[in-house]
Formats: structure tokens, sequence, C-alpha cells
């Protein structure tokens, strides 16, 4: 099929002179001198290219440009223009025009910009299909929807990636809401741009400030050189802030400003700077109530909630289980020959999950990596799956488990299961071994198992 091509020019001679030269080339020409009934046209078929002069009686040639921009955006728009109107021909390149020609221009001119243009709307036609199809195979593999409230998530998800608006994602902890954000940038038209995350619970206030927004030189006691900040990290994707809710009333007044102008300034640098980042915000706490209690700023509360997701727990959606026990089995099992018993499976199905998502893959892992089989048993779970053995010799299993370790070993064994069945959740293992969240911090030091990437919880 041949490209067509619009021309709008209300001089005759000079719209049939053009469709003279471009006929020959090829292409499928049609020629308007109303700038209005131009736009009828555009409204009936998308040409590949609007040849457009830039003053005319009616409507200017920037009025065609806007409307093409905004109903026709794969359309290619050349300008044509005098010299006394080069200033406004520039400014039509900013408002999107391709380029323009100045009048008189040689056909070799025109011949050589229309197939540069042609070529450059057939690259950003297959790039475009080219990062639809990536985006499609990046989404993370945790995206398994077989329960009707994850496919209504990740519908809306889709949805919502099409724009620009501020998402706040809430749940528990391990529900998989840094997932879901993944999956919003992949879907988004910022999807071949950064995707930058940070844990605003893990970070003091002054040590959140610089790695949001950078720091000068000099700035503070450690600052050798400039530092770029995450959101500048970020600048034309998408940044999430996961545990929003820790952040300090201070820093929050300084994320209230991104969000509003699209400003920020570096720790210790006069000047600021401009990001176009979409921002995506997570916590597990409940914002509404820390307004009431005024630890939560109201209006940054309605900037970061333009569109709230709720991730709901792994126990209000159990036909996700067994699927995404098949896609971690998938990770870990190098063999491909690894799997559950029913019993074990039965078992798994029916437990709560406390740590939700990130909790069944730490014991789907935990199975594979002491699997002495290919099937994997109840045996293969954690103590909290199989209550069955407490009854029924579970006490003397227990103890024939634990001979020959010392008690330091045998200490440091429970709290790695604790940690394991918990997810990683510290909160959540403290409970389960009847110890204080800072009691569960020191054993863990002690033994050398603590890590910073462990999840506080609340």
């Amino acid at each position: 099929m041949n490209a067509s091509i619009l021309i709008i020019d209300d001089e005759a001679k000079m719209g049939k002179a053009l469709r003279h030269v471009l006929a020959k080339e090829g292409y499928d020409v049609d020629i308007v001198e109303d700038p209005k009934r131009g736009l009828d046209l555009l409204a009936e078929m998308p040409y590949d290219v609007v040849l457009c002069d830039l003053k005319m009686p009616g409507m200017s040639g920037l009025d065609v440009l806007g409307h093409t921009r905004s109903t026709r955006p794969d359309t290619n728009v050349i300008m044509m223009t005098a010299y006394a109107s080069t200033e406004t021909a520039v400014e039509s390149m900013k408002k999107g025009a391709y380029d323009y020609l100045i009048k008189p221009f040689s056909t070799d001119e025109l011949k050589i910009l229309i197939r540069r243009c042609l070529e450059s709307r057939r690259l950003e036609l297959a790039n475009r299909t080219l990062r639809a199809e990536l985006r499609k195979r990046s989404l993370p593999d945790e995206t398994v929807a077989a329960s009707e409230a994850m496919r209504s998530l990740l519908a809306r998800a889709a949805k919502v990636a099409e724009s620009d608006a501020t998402v706040l994602i809430t749940g528990e902890t391990g529900t998989g809401k840094e997932m879901l954000a993944r999956v919003i940038h992949s879907s988004s038209p910022r999807s071949g741009e950064a995707f930058v995350a940070v844990n605003c619970g893990a970070l003091t206030e002054s040590l959140l400030e610089s790695e949001l927004f950078g720091h000068r030189r000099g700035a503070f006691t450690g600052a050798v050189e400039d530092r770029m900040g995450l959101f500048e990290a970020a600048d034309k994707g998408t940044i999430f802030l996961d545990e929003v809710g820790e952040v300090s009333p201070a820093m929050q007044v300084k994320l209230l400003r991104v969000l509003q102008t699209g400003e920020l300034q570096r720790v210790g640098e006069p000047r600021t700077a401009r990001v176009d980042v979409r921002v995506i915000a997570a916590t597990n706490r409940d914002l509404k109530e820390m307004l009431e209690e005024k630890r939560f700023r109201t209006d940054l509360y309605y900037r970061l909630n333009v569109v709230p997701l709720f991730v709901p727990p792994l126990r209000e959606r159990r036909e996700d289980v067994a699927a995404l026990v098949e896609r971690f089995l998938t990770r870990y099992d190098s063999t491909r020959r690894l799997r559950f018993t029913p019993e074990a499976m039965a078992r798994i199905e029916a437990y709560d999950w406390p740590g939700n998502v990130r909790e069944l893959e730490n014991v789907v892992q935990h199975a594979v990596v002491l699997a002495e089989s290919d099937s994997l048993g109840p045996e293969a779970l954690p103590a909290a799956l199989r209550p069955a053995e407490v009854s029924s010799g579970g006490v003397e299993a227990g103890a024939a488990r634990l001979e020959g370790l010392t008690l330091e070993q045998a200490e440091r064994a429970l709290i790695e299961a604790a940690m394991t069945v918990a997810g990683n959740n510290m909160t959540q293992a403290a409970k389960r071994l009847g110890v204080t969240r800072r009691t569960l911090g020191y054993r863990l030091r002690k033994h050398g198992l603590y890590h910073k990437d462990y999840d506080v919880g609340e």
C-alpha cells in the first residue's frame, strides 16, 4: 500500500504543483485549500503525512497541527512557511511538527524530507509494536490470576497503566505490591524507561532525602561528590515509593512539592530541577488512620491516592496458591521434575499464609533446596504446615532432628525456620517464637543471620 499524503494549502497552484511532484514518486496525494476541510478528511482516514501551510485564512497551520496531534498522533506533520515566519515554524516543531520547509524550496528538498519523514514513522510504529511485545514478555511471573480478585485487579492495573495518574497500592506485607507496580510500569508508555524502587521505611530521614533528591558535593559530611537522586534517575520513567507510610513529616512536605510542581532540589543545591516521573506508592499501613492521628499529611494523601489499588491477602484468593506453587517450582527447580504430593498440596492450600506470596515462595524454595526425591511430601514443608506431627510421634521426631545439636545450634535452626515460614517478616517470626521483635533482632545478629533487606513489618 502506497503512503498517503494530505496537502493543506490555500494557494491552489502550490497544492497542485506539490501533488504532481509527489504523485510521480508513487504516493497517494489529496489536496485541499480549506484547512477545515482538511481536518474533515483527517477524521475520515489516517494519512501518513500532512503537508500544511503555516499561514492560511480562517485557521492557522498551528491549529491544524494541534488538532492532528490530538486526533491522529501517528500522522507526521510538515509545515511550509516563508522566510518571515521561520520563528513560528520552529515553534511548530516544539509543538510536535516533524519538520518544516521554507518557501521557495526545491523538489529534491521536498522528496528527501518526505522519505525521511515516512521512514521515521515506519520505525516509530515498528518500535511501538516491539515495545508492546516486550511489555508482554517482561511482566513479572508472579502475575498469577486464577482468582477473580486478581483478574479484576490486573485488569484495573492495565487500564491505569495507560495514563500517568499517581497510584497508591495498599495491602499486607508480602502480597506483591511491588510486583503490581512493575506490571503497571511494564504495561505503560514509559516501559522503555527506568523503573526505580526505593523502600522509604529502610532509610533515615536524612539518608532518604539524599537518596530521593540527590546532593551537592560538600552538602554534608561524606558528600565527596555531586550525586543524582532517584527521582532524577527515574526521569521519563516510574519511581516506586514502597512503605510511603514510614516517611517523616518533613519528608512528606518535600515529596508533596515534587508531586505538585515536578520540581526538586538536591541537598545543598540552591537551584531546582524539573523531572517527568510517574509515581507509584505503596504501604501496608492504614493511611486514613494515620490522617486522623495527624501522622500523615492530608494533602499528600490525596496527591498519592489518585488511583487506589488494593492487593488482597493470599488467604482471600486461595485459587492462586496452586498456580503460584507451579511458578515457584519452575523458578527454583532446575531439574523440572519436583512435584508436591497431593497431601503436601492439601496442607499448602489449607494454610492461611500470614506472610502471603513472599512466605509461599520461601516455603517452595526451602522444599526444593532440601529435596531428597522428586516427590515433595509433607515432610518437605516447614513445621507450621505440619501440625499432625505434634501428635503420633511428632515430639520424638522433633527430638531426633535436634539430636547432636548444641543449644546454640538449635536456637539458630529454630530462628531460621521461623524466618522462612514468616517470609522474612521479623514481626511475624517474633510472634511465632513468642519473643519481641527487638529480641529477635538481637538473636539474628548474634547468629550472623540478620540482613538489611529483612521486612521489619508492623
